[in-house]
């Protein structure tokens, strides 16, 4: 299994990635601002998102549509 970011790079366990637009976070007050840095990434059995975990919240699962490998 690939998983590829916005750009079209592969993605692995451990990669850090940058948010490419503000996304707001459910059931949370919380928005990822564009630009914030998210390290230690985890792939998860879908393709196109990943598990990580970022300043305020913990265990979230992002779409690989809205981040770029850095």
């Amino acid at each position: 299994m690939e998983v590829r970011d916005s750009n079209g790079n592969l993605l692995a366990d451990g990669d850090s990635v940058q948010v490419i637009k503000d996304l707001k976070v459910k059931g949370t007050s919380v928005t990822l601002k564009r630009g914030t840095l998210i390290k230690n990434i985890r792939l998860t059995e879908d393709e196109e998102e990943i598990e990580c975990n970022a300043d305020k919240v913990k265990g979230l699962v992002l779409k690989t549509c809205f981040l770029k490998k850095v």
